[in-house]
Parts: structure tokens; C-alpha cells; sequence
């Protein structure tokens, strides 16, 4: 049997019988969307986080562009982030017509260099995008130190670091806003598509609430330009079973990068570190080979081992980006960690005899 990057299919076997049960609650309710499902599970994720409130929408994609329309930004502003990062954190940007400003990342935790973002500064900068990336949270409080000197918002985003935690506070709990994916494959996945804008400051939810639903509050009448993104009742009613199991999920994930780091120690790969102000949940385990990464994987590939890439292109260097203006060569840092790193198979439901195998075909083939 293959050993995938990510399945969920065990995880289905152990909670079939719920999921279908909750299916059904929510067809035999009367009501798909918008309900009473969708505002059970908004109250259960802002307690998760300890916020305010939160408000379900269709992506995380929607809920980066949301929460930012939310805190304010408009065409012609600016918001810095990374490079190295999904597609969808810059698409949201430009979906609202703002400009995404890039700095370069660490080199040893591939997140946000905080030291580069102050110097990124510029009288249109409305907003910092942290991307806490793979399941370690972005050294945020010098970020906040340095949004409050200039008058801009910080919008974390959390689309992989749901249960990740800093300084022992959750991830998404500091900014001004924060912006979680429930794709499939998230440490906490929809069985389809989802996401949620959480923020501590209930004007912005209000917002948010409208903005969601064509500009709309109490009746039928738009108040303001807004959009179509609505979580709807069965992946919220799906959610909702999952939530108090992360806990023990990101344990899990966590031993399986215990498990790694032992058997790799070594290898001559370059292994994730995590930071000390961080628990890092391992959306993602990362490592990374200094010369010959795609010969890797395509060796591995040979033996039924299917790893991944997160991100192969750095986003100012993709052609979709190219009327940004930037040129390779500006983020040295994200440009050679894209060439070099690769993402193991990881999930709970991982067996300990398959970690071993990948460990052991890993160090055949390095």
C-alpha cells in the first residue's frame, strides 16, 4: 500500500457513524444554511480561541479577504506578507484590490523575518499578514509592537496553524483578526470546503457578518458592498464533532515529528525546528535537502512513499504575480528554501510501522 502525504480515509472508519448521523440532523432540520449548526460551531471556534466571536464562510481564501475588509483595508492599500506562502493569502489581497508587499522569511523556521517587515513600511501600509506557516506561529508580539507604532491591523493567518500556540496563546488570538481554512487536509478539515474570520474586537465581526452576506444585517437590504460566503450547515454540524478532538490529534502529530526527528537524526536532511516561543502543531513536517530534493521525492515516489511540496514557487516569482514588479532574486531566502524542502507524510492516523518505513526508505534513498 502506498504511504500518502495525507489521507483521511481511517479518520472517516473512526467517525463514520457520527458524521452520518450529523448529516442527517441537518437535512431532517430544514435548514442548509445559515442555521442553527453554523452558529453553534461559530461560538465553539471563537471559545476555542478565546475571542469574541467568529463568522463562518466558504473558504479560507474568503475568510483572509473578509477579515481584512473587515479591519478597513480598501483598494490602493497595502499589506505586507511572505513569498512563501499558499496562492490564496495573496489572491485575497488582490480580490480587494490592495497590493501585497513581500519581505523574506527565516531561514530557520521558514516564517515571517519580523526584523524586515518595519523597513517595509510605507504611508499606504494599512495591514501585516503573518502567515504562520506549516503549524508554527510567527513571532507576533515584536508584529504588534510594530503595527501600533504605525496605525496598521495585524491579520494572522491561520489557515495551517489551527491548535498551534504561542507563548500559550492560541494561534489567532492576538491580531486585530484571523483568518482559519477547513480544507480537507487542515489539522482541523471540512469533509468540503470552509472557513472562519475570528477577531477579539466585535465591530469587526459585525462586519465581517455583513460583509459575508451580500452587505446585509437584518433584512434584505444591502448596507454596503459585500459578497457570497456562507459555511454551510453540514460541514459547520462536521466541524463541530471534530473540534474537542484536535487536541489529541495534534499529540499525535506531534509524536509522529518526535518519531522523524529521531530517525533522521543524522541524515544529512535538514530538519524542522521548533521555536521556542511556539508549540508547533505539524500541519506539516518539513525538511529539507541541500542538493538533490526532486531526486528524492521521485526515488521515494519508486517505493510507494508520496511526499509533497509547500511551495515549490515562491509567489513573486509566478507568472500570475509578474505585475508586481518583484525579480528573482529579492527573498534569497524563499527562493532557496523552495528548492529545497519537501513535506513527509503526516496525519493522526499515521501508523507508527509506516513513519518507520518512510524513515527507513528515506535514509536508502538520501
Amino acid at each position: 500500500m502506498p504511504i500518502n502525504v495525507w489521507d483521511y480515509l481511517r479518520e472517516y472508519d473512526e467517525l463514520r457513524e457520527e458524521i452520518l448521523a450529523a448529516v442527517d440532523r441537518v437535512f431532517r432540520s430544514g435548514r442548509l444554511v445559515l442555521g442553527q449548526e453554523g452558529l453553534k460551531f461559530e461560538r465553539e471556534m471563537a471559545d476555542y480561541l478565546g475571542v469574541a466571536g467568529g463568522v463562518g464562510v466558504n473558504s479560507g481564501t474568503d475568510a483572509i479577504y473578509i477579515a481584512l475588509a473587515s479591519l478597513g483595508v480598501k483598494a490602493g492599500d497595502e499589506v505586507i506578507t511572505v513569498p512563501n506562502t499558499a496562492v490564496p493569502t495573496v489572491s485575497a489581497i488582490r480580490t480587494l484590490g490592495a497590493t501585497p508587499v513581500f519581505v523574506d522569511i527565516s531561514d530557520d523556521d521558514f516564517l515571517m523575518d519580523v526584523a524586515q517587515v518595519e523597513a517595509a513600511v510605507t504611508p499606504r501600509t494599512k495591514a501585516i499578514v503573518p502567515v504562520h506557516l506549516y503549524g508554527q506561529c510567527v513571532d507576533i508580539d515584536p508584529l504588534m509592537a510594530i503595527a501600533e507604532r504605525h496605525g496598521l491591523k495585524v491579520m494572522e493567518d491561520c489557515a495551517q496553524s489551527q491548535g498551534a500556540l504561542y507563548k500559550n496563546h492560541q494561534s489567532g488570538s492576538i491580531g486585530h483578526a484571523s483568518a482559519f481554512s477547513f480544507y480537507p487536509t487542515k489539522v482541523l478539515g471540512a469533509y468540503g470546503d470552509g472557513g472562519m474570520v475570528l477577531s477579539d474586537d466585535e465591530a469587526a465581526i459585525r462586519l465581517a457578518r455583513s460583509l459575508r452576506f451580500y452587505g446585509m444585517e437584518a433584512q434584505y437590504y444591502s448596507e454596503r458592498h459585500g459578497y457570497n460566503s456562507r459555511l454551510d450547515e453540514v460541514q459547520a454540524a462536521i466541524l463541530s464533532l471534530k473540534l474537542p478532538r484536535i487536541g489529541g490529534w495534534i499529540a499525535r502529530r506531534r509524536e509522529i515529528a518526535a518519531r522523524y526527528n529521531r530517525g533522521l537524526a543524522g541524515s544529512g536532511l535538514v530538519l524542522p525546528r521548533e521555536n521556542a516561543h511556539s508549540r508547533h502543531s505539524y500541519y506539516l513536517y518539513v525538511a529539507e535537502h541541500p542538493t538533490d530534493r526532486d531526486g528524492v521525492l521521485e526515488r521515494l515516489a519508486k517505493r510507494d512513499i508520496n511526499c509533497n511540496v509547500s511551495y515549490r514557487w515562491p509567489i513573486h516569482t509566478m507568472r500570475g504575480s509578474a505585475d508586481l514588479g518583484y525579480r528573482e532574486g529579492q527573498f534569497p531566502v524563499a527562493e532557496r528554501k523552495a528548492q529545497r524542502i519537501f513535506s513527509l507524510p503526516m496525519y493522526p492516523h499515521l501508523r507508527d510501522e509506516e513513519v518507520d518505513t518512510v524513515i527507513d526508505v528515506l535514509k536508502d534513498v538520501i
